[in-house]
């Protein structure tokens, strides 16, 4: 290659520069750095959000009728660029029934471009529920990838019984761009455990997990332990409402990000989350890079990203009792904890950085160009 191969980025669900944090932005914004230190330049060539999370059908119609016209647009100034400058292929992050493309699969088929989806799911189910036109873009999108790169493995039975003739399923577990500097050793420290949440404060599944955490609390020892929540957002009166009877034992420190967000998972005896219906949970994996152990919920793909026994614990979903019981044991056991932490700092390091993850991605999507790895 005698440099970057220029491709089109494009996340349905939430643009990686959307001013609201999320996983789904993490992730998007991960995927970009990692297509670019696999010798791609990615652009974002769409911030079009086909997002309904209310099955309206007229909503749903609109966000296609407004796609398409977008897709129109892409194509001519597609076709105005020079060749050199045109995308060689289009790679979409994220699509299922609530957020489907309906712009990658136009614009790959007028520009003949081998379109690829990172993070597809199908769901049968939906086809006939108040989302059945958000389905029917998802399914058509998912059946025109040549390649889709699946980041929870939760979706691969779906996706492997709908898969279309010749399309390939490749394994991308979620990564890391950046490591913090190496953790200092962890002594035993005096007092109660240091437990740490992270999380963004909204309703829905999120709200669920703090409202599990909070139950699970509620069956350790009082003395064994405080709370730091590092998070924000529009259900935060809700989450101090929760927490309210544990005193000050648990703090909310607002929302963090960057060298203090590393610095808080750095500080801390152990990252508590629930994750009630998460695909996988980004935290999850940022906490263990600076060496912080998990205790979380077994929803979705988060067995995926730790390791049970070796980097954290991994509770039956939706058990606050056994949730209580795992962390009960792990406050008991420092030294455990420090092993775990270890493990949990070395497992991202070699399975789920940024270096590992760029060899997947060039070497899977120069073989859709013909090319191969050099």
């Amino acid at each position: 290659m005698t440099g970057p191969i220029p491709m089109a980025f494009y996340a349905p669900l939430k643009a990686p520069d959307h001013p609201v944090p999320s996983g789904d932005r993490t992730v998007a914004r991960n995927l970009l750095r990692g297509l670019s230190a696999a010798g791609f330049a990615p652009e974002v060539f769409s911030r079009l959000r086909s997002h309904d999370p209310a099955g309206d059908g007229d909503r749903q119609h609109a966000i296609q009728v407004e796609a398409e016209a977008e897709a129109r647009a892409i194509v001519a100034r597609c076709r105005a660029a020079p060749e050199h400058a045109r995308p060689r292929l289009w790679f979409t992050y994220h699509v299922y029934y609530k957020a489907p493309d309906w712009i990658g699969p136009a614009v790959a088929r007028a520009m003949a471009l081998p379109y690829v989806v990172a993070e597809g799911s199908r769901a049968g189910k939906r086809a006939a529920s108040p989302w059945r036109l958000g389905h029917a873009g998802a399914e058509a999108a998912l059946d025109q990838a040549a390649l889709v790169f699946v980041l929870n493995e939760a979706d691969r039975d779906g996706l492997a019984r709908a898969r279309p003739p010749g399309q390939r399923l490749v394994a991308l577990p979620p990564f890391v761009t950046t490591l913090p500097a190496e953790p200092v050793a962890r002594t035993a420290a005096a007092g109660p455990a240091r437990l740490l949440a992270v999380a963004m404060m909204r309703e829905g599944d999120k709200l669920a997990s703090y409202r599990l955490l909070a139950d699970a609390l509620g069956h350790l020892e009082p003395a064994s332990w405080t709370l730091d929540i590092v998070g924000d957002g529009p259900a935060k009166p809700e989450v101090e409402r929760l927490f309210a009877a544990f005193g000050a034992r648990v703090a909310l420190c607002g929302a963090m990000s960057g060298a203090a967000l590393d610095a808080a998972y750095a500080s801390h005896d152990l990252l508590l989350w629930p994750a009630v219906n998460e695909a996988f949970g980004m935290v999850l994996l940022e906490a263990q890079a600076a060496g912080c152990p998990v205790v979380a919920g077994h929803f979705g793909g988060v067995a995926g990203v730790v390791r049970d026994g070796i980097t954290g614990r991994l509770t039956p979903p939706g058990d606050a009792p056994a949730f209580a019981a795992a962390t009960a044991a792990l406050i008991a056991a420092p030294a455990q904890r420090r092993a775990m932490g270890v493990a949990a700092r070395r497992f991202v390091v070699q399975e789920r950085s940024l270096q590992a993850t760029a060899g997947i991605l060039r070497e899977s999507l120069l073989g859709l160009l013909g090319g191969s790895p050099s």
